[in-house]
């Protein structure tokens, strides 16, 4: 697919694990000439002649911060990756009968200094309205990546209950050198988020060059690259969108879909990879079974 009416487009694709469907992270379209012509944009080049403009169009707004939320996120809210949080990290004392706010706020205080001073975002949640675990629970759905709780007993041993959001992780840390220690860890849960939506990906990623394949994948949520015999066969492109919503349906013993359903069972093209495996001669399309000419990418979309 590309931009109507445009030369070339090129697609940044994510999976969602929870859901198995690829979604469009960002995409870059070179509009060619067309649209020059079409509003009559031009200027003058070097030899002072009129020329007609060639366009681009870039999409990385919005709609990463959407991906973003999807990928990472889980049932209690927000997972954020520490680079891009605003917060990313927040103390939260547990004031009880053996440790007042006032107790507390000190030792949460030199903790909180300690954070600023080694460049991390960092908050010390001082609101005496809400009880530890009001709080806890907020900052999870704020998707924070670090929690530190604060006790009594922690005060006692100069130490810090350090909380990872993102899987849970708990460690009891010394309050000595925590800034540098969290700035640290702050890197490995950003390399550990990584990784983690990689590998999801990774393991929903399968090649065939079989049609008989292509549905099964496609309900044990994969992603499925196959041989193609190339864009300009778009009557073959609507075969396969129109031949796995048949088969998926007839899978799952329904009858038929919604046509404005924005979640189809039908596959659709996704991307040509840059990277593309080998391509033996005589390799067929897995529609068709004319030559291929490439590998693409197909899967559930939104």
């Amino acid at each position: 697919e590309k931009f109507a009416g445009g030369h070339q487009t090129t697609t940044v694709e994510a999976y969602i694990a929870g859901s198995g469907r690829a979604i469009q992270g960002a995409t870059s379209h070179n509009l060619g000439q067309n649209f020059g012509k079409m509003f009559d944009i031009s200027f003058q080049d070097e030899q002072g002649k009129s020329q007609i403009a060639w366009q681009t169009s870039w999409g990385l707004t919005t709609r990463s911060i959407g991906v973003m939320i999807m990928v990472h996120g889980d049932d209690a809210g927000l997972v954020l990756p520490p680079r891009i949080s605003p917060l990313q990290a927040v103390i939260v004392p547990i004031i009880s009968k053996k440790l007042t706010m006032e107790d507390a706020e000190s030792y949460c205080g030199s903790i909180l200094k300690d954070l600023v001073d080694s460049g991390i975002r960092a908050k010390y949640d001082d609101r005496k309205m809400y009880n530890p675990g009001w709080k806890y629970n907020h900052w999870e759905q704020k998707g924070v990546p670090i929690r530190i709780e604060v006790g009594p007993r922690d005060i006692e041993q100069k130490m810090a209950r350090v909380v990872v959001r993102f899987n849970g992780e708990k460690t009891d840390l010394p309050i000595e050198g925590l800034g540098a220690a969290l700035k640290d860890k702050l890197e490995t849960i950003q390399s550990q988020m990584f990784e983690k939506a990689k590998s999801a990906r990774n393991e929903h990623l399968v090649q065939i060059t079989e049609w008989k394949d292509f549905v099964p994948n496609l309900e044990k949520n994969n992603l499925v690259l196959t041989p193609w015999c190339g864009g300009e066969n778009q009557d073959w492109e609507d075969w396969v969108k129109n031949k796995s919503r048949e088969e998926s349906l007839q899978a799952r013993g329904e009858e038929g879909e919604d046509e404005r359903t924005a979640t189809s069972v039908a596959a659709k093209t996704l991307c040509i990879p840059f990277t593309q495996p080998d391509l033996p001669d005589g390799t067929k399309c897995i529609a068709s079974g004319l030559p291929a000419k490439c590998w693409v990418l197909w899967g559930r979309s939104y």
